[in-house]
């Protein structure tokens, strides 16, 4: 399945849709505005709580929790790396996850145990920061996008 992802680049929170590959809305992604550090939620077209993300504090290189029905299902730690992208991703049923991409991070695959799960690729010259993000099917479509939410938020928050 291909999910176009487009934030703002400049705006009060990080609110924005999730949209499938013909333009229509499929999951609302919302922020917590006046919070300590990110916390953002997925939401399906009915207002069904599908996933919390959260930005641990206080740390040297970006650190994020995703939650799902609120059981924390990973940690995702950005690594300090001279000249690459490299992430630590921690689950809670063990499985491994690799972050496989370029430098600028436009560009990565998620590999989990091995096999590419979803294809991340940032668009040049956009208004907002948009993203392709084709999830091979079987594959957990709501824990691919967080996490390609979170790679995002790790390689580029400074960029806003």
């Amino acid at each position: 399945m291909r999910y176009i992802v487009r934030q703002k680049i400049f705006s009060l929170g990080d609110s924005f849709a999730i949209k499938d590959i013909t333009g229509n809305d499929v999951f609302i992604v919302r922020s917590q505005v006046l919070s300590l550090g990110h916390k953002l939620r997925i939401f399906d077209l009915s207002g069904n709580e599908l996933c919390f993300i959260e930005q641990k504090l206080f740390r040297f290189m970006p650190e994020y929790n995703i939650y799902i029905a609120g059981q924390q299902v990973a940690n995702i730690k950005k690594k300090f790396a001279f000249l690459k992208n490299d992430f630590v991703i921690n689950t809670n049923d063990m499985t491994q996850y690799v972050v496989q991409g370029d430098f600028w991070a436009h560009e990565f695959n998620l590999v989990k145990n091995g096999r590419i799960t979803a294809r991340i690729s940032k668009q040049f010259f956009a208004m907002s920061d948009t993203y392709g993000v084709d999830i091979e099917d079987g594959e957990d479509q709501i824990s691919n996008l967080a996490l390609a939410i979170v790679i995002d938020m790790a390689c580029h928050d400074n960029d806003r």
